[in-house]
């Protein structure tokens, strides 16, 4: 019993020895960490304050502040301009290789080979000279063909009665031009003219040569005309009319000419290549009948389909190399 005894109290005493040993190792790390603490608190606040913001803040106010306001801004006035360019700005003038471009001849650089090959002329003085100015008023051929720097434009108009064809009007008279004024950018010129009282087809276009092409009686554009006349025409008439006569010392020839189809003798049809004015309603007057109606309804192989009176179409590329090939 006493051995028991003894022998637990032997252990809760050995208990005791180590829980108070670890707490005197709890109290002197507590001791070493607060005097490494002090320690380490002690020793910066010998060391002398300084701050390295401070710092800078001396050494910039020390050095002189630069003045960006007095710095020269590059002028660019002052760079040599070639005469080149002096040449173009005061004459308002293109190179003769970007007119030609602009044409729709060639390439830039394509033009300057055949500048220099003399397919170029302008104002009538061959042009080899590469970088050579021109004047959009001066007259430039390539290959003997006058060329235009603006965009080719071409506009059928189904011309209304009661609208002369003509640029301005001293009289304040209605122009075609009131009619196709939205139709272009670029200034477009009627081919050819019909008369106030005629209706149907009229073309416009900025292409000199195209313009020159199907006016000239050499090419022998044909139009078609339909004419309502004040009486039936007769059989003999007809023939005479197609057979060819004289008006006004000159042959006159039609290349077709016949009733239309299920209408009455009155409504003719006229296919003519002439160009001389008021043509038909003179041949109809000769014979002795008067034109109440004259309507164009085919030009250069152009009709009038789907183009209601007093509107206007821009003619599809197909329609325009057609023209070309007349």
């Amino acid at each position: 019993m006493n051995s028991s005894k003894n022998s637990s109290r032997g252990r809760h005493q050995g208990k005791k020895t180590e829980s108070n040993s670890s707490k005197k190792t709890f109290s002197a790390k507590k001791k070493f960490s607060s005097s490494s603490k002090e320690k380490s608190k002690s020793d910066f606040d010998d060391k002398p304050k300084s701050s390295y913001r401070d710092k800078s803040k001396s050494d910039f106010k020390s050095r002189p502040k630069p003045n960006y306001r007095d710095k020269k801004k590059p002028d660019f006035k002052d760079k040599p301009v070639s005469d080149q360019v002096k040449k173009t700005s005061d004459s308002e003038g293109i190179r003769l290789n970007k007119y030609i471009s602009n044409a729709g001849i060639c390439s830039r650089r394509e033009a300057d080979v055949y500048i220099k090959a003399g397919s170029a002329t302008v104002n009538g003085k061959l042009v080899t000279e590469m970088g050579y100015q021109v004047l959009l008023t001066d007259e430039v051929r390539f290959d003997g063909s006058l060329i235009n720097p603006e965009k080719k434009r071409y506009v059928l108009l189904n011309k209304p009665k009661n609208f002369i064809t003509t640029m301005d009007d001293e009289r304040g008279r209605k122009t075609v031009m009131e009619l196709i004024a939205n139709a272009s950018k670029e200034r477009i010129y009627p081919v050819g003219r019909l008369d106030r009282n005629t209706t149907g087809l009229l073309l416009f276009t900025n292409d000199g040569e195209m313009a020159k092409k199907l006016t000239h009686p050499k090419h022998s554009i044909q139009k078609l005309y339909h004419a309502s006349l004040d009486k039936k025409l007769t059989m003999t008439d007809l023939q005479k009319i197609a057979d060819g006569f004289m008006l006004d010392e000159k042959t006159v020839r039609v290349d077709e000419i016949s009733y239309i189809l299920n209408e009455s003798k009155s409504e003719v049809g006229v296919k003519i290549h002439s160009g001389r004015n008021r043509i038909v309603r003179r041949i109809f007057e000769h014979f002795g009948y008067s034109v109440v109606k004259l309507d164009r309804v085919i030009f250069a192989g152009l009709t009038k389909k789907d183009l209601p009176r007093g509107r206007f179409r821009h003619l599809t590329e197909m329609e325009v190399n057609t023209l070309k090939m007349l």
